[in-house]
């Protein structure tokens, strides 16, 4: 599959009241891992459900949240589609939403298709789905997903039972459980459960079944974990700063990334920089981190509008392009005459890096260099959202085949990406330097679009 597939984010929930509201509310805080639809379906003897394409905030009516009754429910938030979906099955009402991809997607659907199953758009979540329903109970069916398909998940499954939480044996997306005095929740990111005014109990194992209904987390089923492979990325960019994910606050590990770049720079002599500042909204910890290694003074030079979403996450190259236009203007006079290094993420296609670069050069900074918090992207990924060629990557274009393999030829890269996007210097971390800020042992994580090593092999 050539396109681009969503991270998403899933919300669950179990209360001694009527839910829609707080599954409203838990999407809303994760809206920043898939803008373009929104979803909830509810329980009450049977499901109602209502999908959007839009954001939670502006799609949902206040006759549509009274039509969500029940006491439990979930929800999803999506760039690529609805969910949850529902259907009448033997195993009863049932409604699934997940996040995540299912790398052998086309393989499965085609067998599916030879045993007489039909499709709606031949979406992910029917894959699962339609597995779930074959089985004679939810944990069998779930098991079964496990056992089938090849890929990243965490999903969560609404029936009369209650909530079913599961995530897939490698822990590749975050799924974390929460609670108070009348509610139990799982949710894509802790910060849902945080502004929540919730408590924070624990991550879902990778491999765990979990159910939630009025009698709190069962934990039903442990599969076998062959190892941990907790996606990288969600800490340098796509989780919210304010979240926890496996154990690891994502501010942390962002001000971790930016002290790496920080040291390399003093080790290596770079002196002579005026200001350090971020590209809003992910560079920040990755600035801030710099910045307090560094002692540079930390300056904002460009001004995010709060009305725009995440450009990398938009579903076209010029959507991307358009958002990342709206989203960031610079602020001349913090950047004149500067000598500024300048700190994001990651550079994946090169072109949004590039504008910035040139918009503070036109604005009067006398120099700036680029320090990106991840490795190069040099592989696509197959387990969530990012790109799905390596054509698409700016490295790749560089080093047509093979890795970076040493230090020397990650400097020939980032002279010639510098020379690309007009900077007066790039430097990344290089892998060793980003699991060691992170403090996550490298056979816990994937990390597959900086080294191209599979972790399902």
């Amino acid at each position: 599959m050539k396109d681009i597939r969503d991270n998403c984010g899933v919300f669950g929930i179990y209360s001694n009241a009527p839910c829609a509201l707080d599954i409203y509310d838990g999407i809303d805080f994760i809206q920043h891992r898939g803008q373009e639809y929104c979803g909830i379906a509810t329980f009450d003897g049977h499901i109602r459900q209502v999908t959007h394409h839009g954001k939670v905030v502006t799609a949902f009516t206040d006759k549509e949240i009274q039509y969500l009754t029940g006491n439990w429910g979930i929800g999803h938030v999506s760039l690529w589609e609805r969910q949850p979906m529902s259907w009448q099955s033997k195993l009863g009402d049932i409604s699934v939403a997940f996040s995540g991809n299912v790398v052998n997607a086309d393989e499965l659907i085609r067998r599916m298709k030879e045993k007489g199953h039909a499709f709606y758009r031949g979406y992910n979540i029917e894959i699962i789905a339609k597995i779930v329903m074959e089985a004679e109970d939810v944990v069998s069916g779930l098991s079964e997903v496990a056992r089938t398909i090849k890929g990243a998940y965490s999903l969560v499954t609404l029936t009369a039972e209650g909530v079913y939480a599961a995530r897939d044996v490698f822990g590749f997306r975050p799924l974390i459980l929460g609670r108070d005095e009348d509610r139990y929740v799982v949710c894509s990111e802790s910060r849902a459960i945080q502004n929540m005014d919730m408590e924070v109990v624990r991550d879902v194992h990778p491999g765990e079944i979990v159910l939630i209904n009025d009698r709190g987390f069962q934990s039903l089923k442990q599969l076998e974990s062959p190892r941990k492979a907790h996606c990288a990325f969600e800490w340098a960019y796509t989780a919210s700063i304010d979240s926890v994910i496996d154990g690891l606050p994502v501010q942390e590990a962002r001000n971790n990334l930016g002290a790496s770049l920080a040291q390399r720079d003093i080790e290596e002599g770079a002196t002579g920089f005026d200001i350090v500042a971020p590209v809003p909204m992910s560079g920040i910890g990755h600035a801030l981190g710099y910045h307090r290694r560094s002692g540079i003074t930390y300056q904002e030079v460009f001004l995010y509008n709060r009305y725009a979403d995440r450009s990398y996450t938009q579903s076209t190259q010029r959507a991307r392009e358009r958002m990342a236009k709206r989203k960031l203007s610079v602020l001349s006079s913090a950047a004149r005459g500067k000598r500024i290094v300048l700190c994001d993420d990651s550079i994946v296609r090169g072109t949004q890096i590039l504008n910035k670069v040139r918009e503070l050069k036109k604005a009067g900074a006398k120099e700036v260099h680029v320090r990106i918090a991840c490795p190069p992207l040099l592989y696509p990924c197959d387990f969530g959202v990012s790109t799905r060629s390596s054509e698409e990557l700016a490295a790749r274009h560089f080093f047509k085949t093979g890795d970076i393999g040493s230090l020397q030829k990650q400097r020939e890269l980032e002279a010639w990406i510098a020379k690309e996007i007009g900077a007066d210097s790039v430097k990344y971390n290089s892998i060793s330097s980003f699991v060691k800020a992170l403090g996550i042992p490298k056979n816990s994580l994937c990390l597959k679009c900086f080294d191209g090593v599979d972790p399902l092999l």
